[in-house]
């Protein structure tokens, strides 16, 4: 049985827009218009709402400039009013040939907003339909409030759409303005709607005040609705549109009699693009596109995972161009590590593996971000360490830094067993601790090692609270010895590495 097809309208441009805070540009506009038609696949685009300002008219006629090289004015569509005839004029000087009117879809609105009988309305709809006839603009209505319409005065909404029949129109957008519909009522309406008129397309336009959009979508489509309204990361007004990416994947895992003509593997790419644009992050623990979603982060599921992918489901990070992650912290297990040290090609005995994962349970401990790319750096220190036994530890340490006065340190250290604590000023902090540090081995008659060389390593692509490696070669006599420490401060990572020389000299 052949499948039926489920038209996707985007309206990141439009409706995404009203997001508080967002305004793209004509070139942002063009860009992203052009990845949802051609790398992500949608069927139409609603680019943006007529008569708003003189930016936005020079982005629509942008736009459909390079549509109409292209074959797709037919797929870009606009947000007209009833206004007699000035948004027709507006859509005729930008070039659009498909308009989606505005009008009102529920008693209430129509008597205490536009305070007019259902005739008068018609009959300017009538007229609006007829003047874009003329210019060759095909026409789709808008039902706003649709939802609360068909709860409170269904006899309005199948008294317009009776109207509605008798007109020359394209598609029927049915939305829920303001966010209010249950799954079972968004089921209810729409099968409604599908019996009694059979031969309208019916479009969806679901908003999230409830964070019910995603299954309204799968109801509207099970009852019966021809297509649907989405946006790029849920972007729009108060809590946002329906999701692209969350209503495409439950579309093609649970709804197998339909299908449509997006492309899961574009998902994400197009929506680190309109994040990048909008300045509005996605949530970490969005689905699908989140950074988390993806992500193990208990030993218990990467363990699992090595064991037939038991903690797999049908949501597979590869069907959306992206790649499964295991979080390495305070509840990593050794599985974890593994993972991690699989896909950097290392390996290591069992009893390193422990050292390693210890260490990395100790650092998640301490709330620190230990990436993939940290690993190394940890594995080398935790190795390192085991080349010693630890007499000599520092216990604490003070260090300042303010302007116009030297730094200094205060320290405290512990040899064999004995407490000495002392303080100094240097031209650095690690300087000063250095120098506080050498007057403790001179009250024992020793002298330290010749620092000889310092070098800080950070992982690529980390942020500031990365981990970072210091490393420090030293000189004592005939012998020369690198040591190493890790932190996530720079200085701190130097007294670690320090406090290894101490126990190797």
């Amino acid at each position: 049985m052949e499948k039926r097809k489920i038209e996707i309208m985007d309206t990141t441009l439009r409706d995404g827009e009203q997001t508080s805070g967002v305004s793209f540009s004509i070139s942002e506009k063009l860009t992203i218009t052009q990845l949802l038609l051609e790398e992500l696949g949608v069927d139409r685009v609603e680019i943006a709402s007529a008569r708003v300002s003189a930016g936005e008219f020079e982005a629509v006629k942008t736009i459909m400039k390079w549509a109409a090289e292209h074959g797709y004015t037919d797929r870009l569509e606009v947000l007209s009013f009833v206004d007699k005839g000035v948004s027709i004029d507006w859509m005729v000087n930008a070039g659009v040939r498909v308009q989606n009117l505005l009008t009102k879809g529920s008693l209430n609105h129509l008597t205490h907003q536009l305070k007019k009988t259902p005739e008068q309305h018609f009959e300017e709809i009538a007229q609006v339909i007829k003047l874009a006839q003329q210019h060759r603009i095909a026409t789709n209505v808008y039902l706003e409030d649709w939802s609360n319409g068909m709860r409170n005065s269904p006899e309005y909404v199948r008294q317009y759409l009776d109207f509605l029949a008798t007109q020359p129109i394209g598609k029927v957008l049915l939305p829920d303005t303001l966010g209010v519909l249950t799954p079972s009522e968004t089921s209810d309406y729409i099968s409604q709607l599908r019996t009694a008129y059979p031969l309208f397309h019916l479009d969806f336009h679901a908003h999230n005040d409830y964070d019910l959009g995603t299954a309204n979508v799968l109801e509207a489509v099970k009852a019966g609705a021809n297509g649907l309204h989405l946006t790029i990361n849920g972007m729009g007004e108060r809590a946002g549109n329906a999701p692209m990416a969350s209503v495409v994947a439950a579309i093609n895992d649970f709804l197998p009699e339909v299908k449509t003509g997006i492309r899961e593997s574009s998902i994400y790419k197009v929506s680190k693009l309109v994040e990048t644009f909008s300045g509005i992050r996605i949530p970490a623990n969005k689905p699908i596109v989140g950074d988390n979603v993806f992500t193990q982060t208990a030993g218990i599921h990467a363990d699992g995972d090595n064991k037939k992918n038991l903690y797999f489901n049908d949501l597979l990070p590869e069907r959306f161009g992206r790649k499964r992650k295991y979080a390495l912290g305070k509840t990593s297990g050794k599985a974890n590590i593994e993972k991690n040290l699989q896909e950097l090609g290392l390996k290591l005995n069992e009893e390193d593996l422990k050292k390693v994962t210890q260490r990395v349970i100790e650092l998640g401990d301490k709330k620190e971000t230990v990436t993939k790319e940290d690993l190394p750096y940890i594995i080398s220190d935790v190795l390192d360490s085991s080349l010693y036994e630890e007499k000599v530890s520092v216990e604490s340490y003070v260090l300042t830094h303010a302007k116009g006065l030297r730094p200094s340190a205060t320290i405290s250290v512990k040899i064999d067993g004995k407490i000495t604590e002392e303080h100094a000023q240097g031209d650095g902090q690690f300087d000063a601790f250095m120098n506080a540090l050498g007057k403790v081995y001179n009250q024992k008659g020793r002298s330290l090692p010749k620092l000889v060389d310092y070098m800080v390593r950070i992982a690529p692509g980390s942020a500031t609270d990365a981990l970072c490696e210091t490393i420090i070669t030293w000189e004592t006599g005939n012998r020369t010895f690198i040591t190493r420490g890790l932190d996530s401060d720079q200085t701190v990572s130097a007294i670690k590495s320090t406090q290894k020389m101490l126990n190797i000299i």
